[in-house]
């Protein structure tokens, strides 16, 4: 058994930024499911947003958060994150993260879709997310790392969460036992068959904290990022929405401008009405393009986007990007408090594996990266003043590599396959209610407490996405309304009534319990 004061499962931007600004005297470990470079945070090209331009304010800045989120966000917690946006830029900038910037030396500010300034901070063009990274592991190159280790159990005792269960490269099975236990795994994206995310991002965290009796929240809420590069069938990789900030508009092979009376912002409208109108088109048969011939120096502007389109035979000089809405951002996840706290005592959940309440239904454009950040600082606050426990003695562990029953498990293809067809981009009573049954053919809930340490790690990624494709799913059917990234085509607007509700799910009360009225969130 290895102990640490703090481990944090999972090695994004808000898992680093956690690990930065912890005490020196804290002990912490990292695992990761592949390297600490992999993973969603590394591929953001998007920015970071914050009111730095003298015309703007955080206010601003809260307002179209709010906007985005269709007004379900927690307003006091956005209200913090966007005023203290600028602050966070600048600690960062002053400690060696390289922001591009503009001939006079100022930080070089973009325009993304439903923001209503240019506040878009970025670093190498499109490659924000990379170099973020590349200074926050600089930043954290003290802390212990141990990279391909799947973490397939938490271990809670009493209701308190004490550590962890691991499989190495081997299938070998470690237990690591920590005073404060860190879900940072991200989101699920690899649940459906076009996604942008990571080939690891599969919804891990979710299906933990589920297993470990911990409450999960507005699971429905799913962004499909308007313009993933779509070339015979497959998606390639994501073409940032800042392409459309400079000027790239969405056309048919014609030459149509379909965003045009759709929204008063057109092209930059919410992600969320951008995709389904796409969508519309691709079920009509008609390719959708992001048309760039207006788009001065691209290639030295989007030097990664550029990269992908020639790997993948686009003719650039003929300025138009074949594209599809994708899988892009998990808004719901496992229910915390303002302070990062899950429902079960000593675990903590940050990053896009977290429900916070700050993205509402929809995430504003660049606001991922910025709640890392803000949340990393918030929680790592919270540990350094909470006093050190004695945790030397603890119950034993036990392993085990034996089998419990042999199980019938789906492809995960099949999987991505039904999760884009029946709780995809457009959702219905009847896919939802065929695609649960699916779902429960494979008995979710005695997978739920299902013993782990004798299956494989392959066989373990395929019961975790059965638990968070259900647990999406179930969410979907109970949300009778269209809010933001949820669309319900028998419920297509957004009701009042549910203005002040979210869907909770926890294991052994998914029936009766599910609604629960947001409080604080909406005091004035």
């Amino acid at each position: 058994m290895i102990h640490s004061d703090v481990l944090i499962i999972g090695s994004g931007v808000a898992a680093l930024q956690l690990a930065k600004k912890l005490s020196c005297d804290i002990n912490v470990i990292i695992l990761t499911k592949s390297c600490v470079a992999e993973g969603n945070s590394n591929l953001a090209q998007g920015g970071i947003a914050a009111a730095l331009a003298l015309e703007d304010h955080p206010d601003k800045h809260y307002l179209d958060t709010l906007e985005a989120g269709r007004y379900t966000n927690d307003r006091k917690l956005v209200k913090e994150m966007t005023t203290m946006a600028p602050s966070l830029i600048h600690e960062m900038a002053h400690e060696g993260c390289m922001f591009d910037r503009s001939q006079d030396g100022g930080l070089l500010l973009g325009l993304e879709g439903a923001h209503s300034h240019n506040r878009i901070v970025h670093s190498g063009g499109d490659a924000t997310g990379k170099n973020v990274m590349n200074y926050l592991i600089e930043e954290t190159k003290d802390s212990r790392i141990i990279e391909e280790m799947s973490v397939f159990e938490l271990l809670v005792i009493d209701g308190k969460c004490i550590g962890a269960k691991a499989k190495n490269n081997h299938g070998e099975t470690q237990v690591f036992l920590a005073n404060h236990v860190v879900l940072a795994t991200g989101g699920l994206g690899q649940l459906y068959s076009l996604t942008s995310n990571g080939e690891t991002v599969a919804g891990d965290g979710i299906a933990l904290a589920y297993r470990a009796g911990a409450e999960v929240a507005d699971l429905e809420f799913i962004q499909f990022h308007p313009t993933l590069l779509f070339i015979k069938g497959t998606c390639h990789g994501l073409v940032s929405e800042a392409v459309r900030g400079e000027g790239a508009v969405l056309t048919l092979m014609d030459g149509t401008r379909i965003m045009e009376t759709v929204h008063p912002m057109k092209d930059l409208a919410p992600r969320h009405v951008v995709s389904q109108t796409i969508f519309d088109y691709l079920q009509a048969g008609k390719q959708v393009y992001l048309d760039i011939r207006k788009i001065q120096d691209f290639t030295k502007k989007f030097p990664t986007i550029t990269k992908m389109c020639e790997e993948n035979q686009v003719d650039l000089l003929k300025g138009l990007i074949p594209v599809v809405p994708g899988c892009h951002f998990l808004m719901g996840g496992v229910k915390t408090d303002h302070y990062a706290r899950t429902s079960v005592q000593n675990l903590y959940a940050i990053g896009e594996v977290a429900y916070t309440g700050i993205h509402g239904a929809n995430r504003l454009a660049s606001n991922s990266l910025l709640e890392g950040l803000f949340f990393g600082k918030r929680l790592a606050d919270l540990i350094n003043h909470t006093a050190k426990k004695d945790l030397s003695v603890y119950p034993l562990i036990e392993t085990s590599s034996n089998k419990t029953r042999k199980l019938s498990l789906p492809e995960k293809s099949v999987i991505q396959a039904n999760m884009m067809k029946y709780a995809g981009i457009v959702r219905n009573k009847k896919d939802l209610e065929e695609h649960l049954t699916w779902l429960e053919s494979f008995q979710i809930q005695e997978l739920a407490s299902y013993s782990l340490d004798g299956e494989s790690k392959e066989e373990i990624q395929v019961i975790f996405m059965l638990i968070t494709a259900w647990l999406v799913t179930k969410s979907a059917l109970l949300r009778e309304e269209s809010r933001g990234g949820h669309f319900r085509e028998d419920f297509p607007f957004e009701e009042f009534g549910w203005l002040e509700k979210k869907v909770i799910l926890k294991h052994g009360q998914e029936q009766g319990d599910s609604y629960e009225q947001i409080k604080a969130a909406f005091a004035t």
